[in-house]
């Protein structure tokens, strides 16, 4: 455990050397910002709901653009080879590179606390909500970090990591809310569609915390873990 997290911290630090966390970072505070100024109006409910609904269509896009690189660019460059060489097992650079990401992510909502001080200066809000709303964040962003890892391990092509990353989250994500919005479903259907990332994360922006929903974002981000060291262990061996 020690070596998983001595290589999360090596990539969580190497964003700093680049522009890309930078920018990344600043995109999403933009966006963000913009979402909760619309709702930080006179005569509107003290919450964040609608802000962090918004911040989960954003990490569709934002995520897969900080996670393409975690395995495609060492396979690029030629690196993995010394990494795979290295007193490491699979499931630690696998590890490793996931805790890394997900500790950029922290970074970047933390500063979107910010509003939250805002609602209690200028209002009483519901802290309830706004609690369990950052926790499904986080379990979400943990998901799509699991996915994007996942979709880098597939390719030496960082655009095509971060292509076939968003097309995943968008089947698991858009798709199904757009689909639950504007189409008639039978019953078997939309139990189906009430399985989607986007449905299991509203009960949390609405301040319910539900078991189920918990051990699906668990589950389902170990599962994609679980793939991504399959196919390290898988490409060893070629």
């Amino acid at each position: 455990m020690n070596r998983a997290m001595a290589i999360a911290r090596r990539e969580f630090s190497s964003y700093f050397y680049s522009p890309i966390a930078y920018v990344v970072i600043i995109t999403f505070l933009i966006a963000s910002g913009f979402a909760f100024y619309r709702d930080f109006e006179p005569g509107q409910a003290a919450a964040m709901r609608s802000t962090l609904d918004w911040m989960v269509w954003f990490l569709v896009i934002i995520v897969p653009v900080l996670s393409m690189g975690l395995l495609a660019q060492e396979w690029a460059s030629g690196t993995i080879e010394t990494l795979m060489t290295a007193p490491v097992s699979d499931s630690e650079v696998v590890i490793g590179k996931f805790f890394g990401n997900l500790g950029l992510l922290v970074v970047m909502l933390l500063p979107t606390l910010l509003y939250v001080v805002l609602l209690t200066l200028y209002s009483r809000p519901d802290f309830g909500p706004i609690f369990s709303g950052y926790l499904g964040i986080f379990l979400v962003g943990a998901l799509f970090v699991a996915v994007g890892l996942f979709c880098s391990s597939l390719t030496r092509n960082q655009i095509v990591a971060v292509v076939l990353a968003i097309l995943l989250l968008c089947l698991a994500t858009v798709i199904p809310y757009l689909i639950a919005q504007y189409a008639s479903l039978r019953p078997v259907f939309r139990t189906v569609i009430d399985q989607a990332v986007y449905r299991r994360y509203s009960d949390f922006s609405r301040g319910v915390l539900s078991t189920g929903n918990i051990v699906f974002f668990v589950l389902t981000t170990a599962v994609f873990l679980f793939l991504t060291v399959k196919v390290l262990e898988s490409r060893r061996w070629k």
